[in-house]
């Protein structure tokens, strides 16, 4: 790696996602810059249909492949999270993708001029036409500095668009497999409010998202996953406010009026 470059994983996670994981991994591998070298980590559960065979074509630009069984999701991260050698790392599932081509070069910009420990931006929902349906400006700011007291009044940064440096998780951990579909708000609960790693917002779309999610598919999932969030909290020995869990999913309203 040239003195100066820094050097980003992208852990992107599969499983029987043959019909989108080419989209993912061409948004990956067509990143364009001169400030970042990437590593490209690609974890599959031992996939039952054509999931490695979509991928074949960019094998020569993928760093490492794993494809065995694992205990889901979280877990399919973690061993991400460990084969990653990059300075930062930054995971995209296997159904979502870059919005363009200069996602990570801007991304190592920010970091580099800002000298924070992470990063988060914006995200936008797609539906199966490709049309933005819901549009997540991340905000989290007071007075132009990272608020991490949003927490408390509901604030997260989208998952997906979340860069942190190896070493955070070599200091706090991985994902959480106690959590079934909070792991992720958790872990940016637990780096950024409970350990205050540092943070910088980059104001523009990285990632365009297909709709769906654990979480979000039925009112009985968004239940449980509030009493996961809930959970969260309580992992970490913190304390929310009474409105806290009521005003996280009541903050994704106004996000369904907003444009690309």
């Amino acid at each position: 790696m040239c003195e100066g470059v820094m050097k980003i994983s992208i852990v992107t996670i599969a499983y029987n996602a043959e019909s989108t994981i080419a989209e993912a991994v061409k948004s990956v591998v067509g990143q364009k810059g001169s400030n970042f070298e990437l590593e490209y980590i690609i974890v599959d559960g031992a996939s039952t249909d054509g999931t490695l065979a979509a991928i074949e074509a960019f094998r020569n630009r993928i760093t490492t492949v794993i494809s065995e069984p694992d205990q889901g999701l979280y877990d399919a991260m973690n061993k991400g999270l460990t084969a990653a050698t990059g300075d930062f790392v930054g995971i995209l599932n296997a159904d979502d993708c870059y919005a363009h081509d200069h996602v990570l070069s801007n991304v190592v910009q920010m970091l580099s001029t800002s000298a924070a420990d992470s990063l988060y931006g914006d995200l936008v929902y797609v539906d199966e036409q490709d049309q933005v349906v819901r549009h997540w400006i991340s905000g989290g700011l007071r007075q132009g500095k990272f608020n991490p007291g949003g927490f408390l009044n509901g604030w997260m940064p989208p998952h997906p668009t979340f860069f942190i440096r190896k070493n955070a998780y070599n200091l706090h951990g991985g994902f959480n497999l106690a959590l079934k579909s909070a792991a992720d708000y958790e872990l940016m609960l637990r780096m950024l409010f409970k350990h205050q790693v540092s943070t910088a917002y980059l104001p523009e779309v990285l990632v365009r998202m297909r709709t769906g999610g654990m979480s979000n598919v039925s009112w009985g999932n968004r239940w449980r996953a509030n009493r996961e969030d809930r959970k969260a909290w309580r992992l970490n020995g913190l304390t929310p406010r009474p409105w806290t869990l009521i005003a996280k999913p009541l903050r994704k309203l106004s996000q369904w009026s907003k444009k690309a």
